[in-house]
């Protein structure tokens, strides 16, 4: 399995699994986070053409995951409630981890893959979001605090420091 920049024709592809996640999430009781569209196809393609969207590839080619990463500050993160970052180094962030729905380890491997990038990792997810959190906690990331994200929603903060 290899991560590579995503390809803008790719951007289909990314939909669909954005889709298949959306509805996973509704499964597992997260049904408050990625509503409305969420993320839009437009969104996908800005970060795509900013060099943000990663995905996962098998030896044949197939996508089998995608995610976010942005190395710098996220303006979602600049305050933070009910606790406080661990540091104020520089940081990565990843955002929006989706698979195909059948290959194992995705996000294992996201995490992996983050880390050889920076060594200061934070991520948000929703507090109804039970497996993402389980993964970070995992991975040995802390809960930080409470982050107000763009929509005005909360997300619980977490950060890695290796």
């Amino acid at each position: 399995m290899n991560i590579r920049l995503t390809c803008l024709e790719e951007l289909p592809l990314l939909m669909e699994m954005y889709e298949k996640a959306r509805a996973f999430m509704q499964a597992t009781g997260n049904v408050h986070q990625w509503v409305n569209g969420y993320p839009s196809e437009e969104f996908i393609r800005q970060e795509i053409e900013d060099g943000h969207s990663y995905v996962f590839v098998d030896e044949q080619g197939t996508l089998l995951g995608t995610f976010c990463f942005i190395v710098g500050e996220d303006p979602t993160y600049a305050r933070i409630y009910e606790g406080a970052w661990l540091n104020d180094e520089p940081y990565g962030v990843v955002h929006r981890l989706a698979t195909n729905g059948i290959q194992k380890g995705i996000a294992d491997a996201c995490l992996d893959w983050a880390f050889r990038q920076m060594d200061n990792i934070r991520v948000d997810t929703h507090q109804d979001n039970k497996v993402m959190q389980h993964i970070l906690e995992k991975h040995g990331f802390q809960r930080c605090g409470i982050i107000i994200v763009k929509n005005g929603t909360e997300r619980i903060a977490f950060q890695k420091m290796l």
